[in-house]
């Protein structure tokens, strides 16, 4: 039963609790409610059995804990109003009976009014469901400094009475970056063996596509998720994490890679040359057999031309060992200064590995496994770090 109510959680929160805010227009008392209603679940559900629409049974179960705390708090009462309709209506089960208010919440999360941080990591504490621990370590912050951050964004959103809705089309333009960030990061999230997540992301991209479909982007974004999750099954052989080098291409899921490449054609025909349309370009290169290491280094290129970003030259400088050499991977490593990320110290343990210096080799794969909690990456380090143990110097 407890296997049965985190799997609920992790598919059901996102859904239970865009409805909720949607319902009670108050972040904090509508994540209150979602978390007392799985409370009562774990009591209940192994007793009574699990319900024929636990999403529906959740939302219920909150909505009437929610109107219970408004009548306790008469610093609540003004929000009666909010719950009046359906108080005392027994509410059907039928999947239908709430609409899917995830697209809703992803564009409140996202409001300009809010800082770039802090919309990233409500979406991601709220539709994603992750713990203020983990965005934290996602942001690199301690904990408590997250905590501030979200309680903050939280009561911004209710005092500037931000407005649970899709923005009308001429206020979508301002919001999009920081809507695509976020998908991508829940995807990024879901892809390290959170399959709701990625699916979860994927679903916000072809909704995004339908809102939004001249926006390559857009598309780009769907199209790169698409890719990347055609290989969900292959990247794990039991519960251990396979390189992609490594993977069996009979499971690769053929027919999302068709998809995610006609998402690709689509926005390169709208003139895409951002970001996401980079990142699914390269998507597709690592899809073709033999891979393009050359045009994938030089897109990689591009993209950190465009971004920035030390960890697109991370990406850029594994293709370059791919085409010119080990040695030439870590020249561009080690100029990134990326300290304190698990990848970078796992690529240079795999590159120094390949160039014999074992030594040096260990020292990366340690400092690497020192920074991950997450358990098949670990798993797949220390196999590494024995390897090298039993190999001689």
């Amino acid at each position: 039963m407890v296997t049965t109510l985190e799997q609920v959680f992790r598919d059901e929160w996102g859904r239970v609790l865009a409805t909720l805010i949607g319902l009670l227009g108050d972040f904090e008392l509508a994540e209150e409610a979602a978390q007392e209603s799985f409370t009562v679940a774990a009591d209940h559900w192994p007793r009574d059995g699990v319900p024929t629409n636990p999403r529906a049974w959740l939302i219920r179960t909150a909505r009437n804990r929610a109107t219970d705390r408004i009548r306790r708090d008469r610093s609540f009462a003004s929000k009666i109003g909010l719950l009046a309709t359906g108080d005392h209506v027994e509410l059907p089960m039928d999947s239908t009976t709430f609409p899917d208010e995830r697209l809703e919440l992803i564009f409140t999360c996202c409001h300009p009014a809010l800082a770039i941080e802090a919309q990233i990591a409500l979406t991601l504490r709220t539709l994603g469901g992750l713990s203020t621990d983990e965005i934290a370590r996602a942001f690199l912050v301690p904990e408590p400094t997250m905590a501030q951050r979200l309680v903050r964004a939280k009561r911004k959103i209710r005092a500037a009475r931000i407005p649970f809705r899709v923005p009308p089309p001429h206020l979508l333009r301002e919001r999009l970056d920081a809507v695509l960030a976020v998908i991508y990061l829940i995807f990024n999230e879901g892809y390290s063996g959170r399959d709701e997540l990625a699916a979860e992301a994927i679903w916000l991209g072809r909704a995004l596509t339908e809102l939004l479909p001249d926006d390559p982007e857009v598309r780009g974004l769907l199209a790169m998720m698409l890719l990347h999750d055609s290989r969900r099954d292959a990247r794990f052989s039991s519960g251990d994490l396979v390189l992609l080098a490594d993977q069996d291409r009979s499971r690769w899921n053929t027919s999302q890679i068709d998809a995610g490449r006609t998402q690709l054609d689509h926005a390169i025909a709208l003139g895409g040359s951002g970001p996401y349309v980079l990142h699914a370009a390269i998507a597709s290169l690592h899809a073709e057999m033999p891979c393009d290491w050359e045009q994938i280094a030089a897109l990689y290129e591009e993209l950190a031309r465009l971004t920035g970003s030390p960890v697109v030259e991370l990406n850029r400088a594994i293709a370059v060992a791919e085409s010119e050499g080990p040695d030439a991977g870590l020249r561009i490593i080690d100029e990134l200064g990326l300290d304190d990320f698990r990848y970078l110290h796992s690529t240079k343990g795999e590159l120094l590995r390949r160039l014999g210096r074992l030594d040096e080799a260990r020292v990366a794969y340690g400092r690497a496994r020192e920074l991950t909690d997450d358990g098949a990456e670990r798993r797949f380090l220390e196999r590494r770090l024995t390897e090298l143990t039993a190999s001689p110097d």
